[in-house]
């Protein structure tokens, strides 16, 4: 028989990870190679060709025939934000509007920092028209669309050369009729173009999110487009027969031609299959409550899982700029292994957020850099091995991370070894407020959880971090440098719809509720149909966001099966947590009605592997000098190769564990077991 394998993707800023599982034998591999910015789906082309090679030789000329299923996550859409790499963009929106997109909420991004800047913004000026419209919150037309105007401005947007034009007027969201009447004039005068419409993209109220949702997803289309268009060329070269999926910032996947559509549901695409990944394998080891650790190359990302689920954010802000669409509620930081470590004007070492990226990458890949990365320090240290990385495939030049380091700590009148402890300790003190983010400050004591560590650096550095957050216990998948691309076989093809309804929580209510729901219910139908899934593998999920009167920000609330009394109990429960308090006095509204589609889909299985016994000694490779923070010295360190544990291998540290996609470090004062599904948990003794 034929193998079949399905195969996920996560294409990072130094890495790119591929996970391969054998639908017929419940078999996975992983492979990875260097990441290529100058054009991702060239690294993402290579990984999966020489992955698929090395499992299935048969393949012959075209190793991507025996592809089954292929999921991709990407920070294309997101670097292209970052460094302001989109299109020439245009909007078109209603007389008096123009300037929406600049003024915003009139709020600074620090409030005590007079020197903070706002991100630019995405559309000059000179390039944002106005037309005389206006539609009232109630859906009635106070002014007619002037179309000759619609049809001027589109004149001016193509004589300026614009790439996208983004459409978004005052009430859209209630009465699209003029938004659609106006993006069909657009595509009579500029065919070329990417067009994108606010009643498409982020169909709620507050005006300005809304605005700067969809000219985002304007701003950002034709990257997106052009990238998936040369990955999909690559990939049919390849002999890629099935037809590929992206994933979302929910944590589910889409088709290509819908991310090419809507770019700015992917701009969290590659860290959400992380997350998804670390909720099957979190509730398959009975440690649901979890607070995740993605630790790669270039930033850090956590996100807190309560009961086995991550919370979904209706809004967030990305890089400076407000995007009104769901995405699984992660916070990110920059700091990762190519975190530059540098003096500041004060004189204090600095860690990050500047990274070296894959190219030319941290001193010891000698490629160029000069300036001592975080992954520098822990070949120092060796903590990291100092010889190669890739399971070999990457040599190491430890002597010129000796020397940047070296370089740094004479600056700051420390030793060498000092100076790289310091690195390390700096970046965990980043790590650990970015977790207290979303844990403390939310209601949640992080000793509470779990720390499930992944990402290519995060088992290095979870340890330290989670005795920084006093947690006693951490989580390290099977292969968790590969666990944001394993998530994309773990994870359905998912859609989200919204519409707001600005109601009061009471009984009086329910037709409308009822009426709401039913036209997302519509749209849902008409997704399923188009992405071709079968009734039976069809789910709904209904929420609501909750307020009381005169506040500005929602709680999403679960709606299945609720009465008006449970959705008030619910949300007082939330607000409870959420702000430490709750009201009987003050009324309660319902602001959006929201509904999660998902089509089920096949998905990669975590098996369980039977019991060998304690004795881990069989699995020790070799022995290496490491300097620990704990003995302020070197210690001869046992070197576990991570292929050799098995169920019921327990050791002390200190002990390192090496495997092709990840380094773990057990440091004195705790203990490592692994488990049926070959996690390793590490525990303070």
């Amino acid at each position: 028989m034929t193998q079949r394998w399905r195969v996920g993707v996560d294409s990072g800023g130094t890495f790119t990870d591929v996970c391969l599982f054998d639908e017929e034998q419940g078999r996975v591999e992983v492979w990875k190679v260097p990441s290529t910015p100058d054009d991702p789906s060239r690294g993402i082309a290579q990984g999966v060709e020489e992955g698929l090679r090395r499992v299935a030789p048969d393949a012959g000329d075209k190793p991507a025939s025996v592809v089954a299923y292929f999921g991709h996550g990407t920070t294309v859409a997101t670097n292209a934000l970052i460094q302001h790499r989109g299109v020439k963009t245009g909007l078109v929106t209603t007389e008096g509007f123009r300037d929406l997109l600049e003024i915003g909420r009139q709020k600074r991004p620090d409030l005590y920092d007079i020197q903070a800047d706002k991100p630019p913004t995405l559309v000059p000026r000179d390039l944002r028209l106005e037309v005389p419209e206006r539609v009232l919150h109630t859906g009635d037309v106070a002014t007619a669309l002037d179309e000759e105007a619609v049809r001027a401005a589109a004149r001016r947007l193509k004589a300026a050369g614009v790439k996208a034009v983004a459409v978004s007027f005052l009430y859209g969201f209630v009465r699209p009729d003029h938004e659609k009447r106006a993006l069909a004039i657009l595509r009579e005068e500029l065919p070329d173009a990417f067009l994108s419409a606010g009643h498409e993209i982020a169909p709620e109220f507050r005006e300005f999110e809304r605005l700067s949702t969809v000219v985002l997803n304007a701003y950002l289309g034709p990257v997106m487009a052009g990238y998936i268009e040369r990955l999909k060329q690559r990939l049919e070269a390849l002999g890629l027969a099935t037809a590929p999926h992206l994933t979302q910032s929910n944590g589910g996947v889409i088709g290509f031609a819908t991310a090419a559509a809507m770019p700015v549901r992917t701009v969290l695409s590659g860290p959400s299959t992380g997350v998804v990944g670390a909720q099957a394998i979190g509730r398959a080891a009975g440690m649901p409550d979890l607070i995740t650790f993605d630790m790669g190359g270039t930033s850090t990302d956590v996100a807190l899982l309560q009961d086995g689920q991550c919370k979904l954010a209706s809004e967030a802000t990305v890089h400076g700029y407000p995007i009104k669409a769901p995405m699984l509620d992660i916070h990110t930081v920059g700091a990762g292994g190519g975190s530059i470590a540098h003096i500041d004007a004060g004189g204090l070492l600095k860690v990050g957020p500047r990274s070296c990226g894959a190219d030319p990458g941290p001193v010891c890949y000698d490629r160029g850099n000069r300036e001592p990365a975080v992954t520098d320090a822990n070949v120092v240290l060796q903590t990291l091995n100092p010889e190669h990385l890739l399971g070999g495939r990457m040599p190491i030049r430890r002597e010129l991370a000796v020397d940047a380091v070296q370089g740094l700590a004479d600056r700051l009148g420390l030793g060498l070894m000092e100076t790289a402890q310091g690195i390390l300790s700096v970046v965990t003190a980043n790590m650990a407020r970015a977790i207290r983010v979303i844990s403390v400050q939310r209601g949640h004591d992080p000793r509470h959880y779990t720390l499930m560590a992944f990402g290519g650096a995060g088992p290095l550095h979870a340890a330290r971090l989670a005795r920084e957050l006093d947690m006693r216990c951490v989580l390290v998948p099977a292969n968790p440098g590969i666990l944001c691309a394993m998530g994309l076989l773990l994870t359905d093809l998912r859609a989200d719809f919204a519409v707001t309804r600005l109601l009061p929580a009471k009984d009086s209510a329910a037709t409308e509720l009822a009426e709401g729901f039913a036209a997302l219910t519509a749209q849902a139908e008409r997704w399923f149909e188009q992405e071709g899934i079968a009734p039976a593998d069809r789910r709904l999920s209904r929420t609501v966001d909750m307020r009381y009167h005169g506040q500005n920000y929602e709680l999403g609330i679960a709606y299945e099966g609720a009465t008006m009394a449970t959705l008030l109990s619910r949300f007082a429960e939330a607000h409870r947590q959420r702000y430490g308090f709750a009201t009987d006095e003050d009324p309660v509204e319902i602001v959006t009605l929201r509904l999660e589609a998902n089509g089920v889909v096949r998905k990669a299985e975590l098996k369980t592997h039977p019991e060998a016994g304690p004795d881990a000694s069989g699995a020790i490779a070799t022995h290496r000098d490491v300097w620990l923070a704990e003995t302020k010295g070197f210690a001869a360190t046992p070197i576990y190769a991570r292929e050799r544990l098995r169920p019921g291998h327990r050791f002390a540290g200190p002990a390192i564990v090496e495997q092709m996609d990840a380094t773990t470090l057990v440091p004195p004062g705790m203990t490592a077991r692994v488990d049926r599904w070959l996690n390793l948990i590490l525990e303070a003794a």
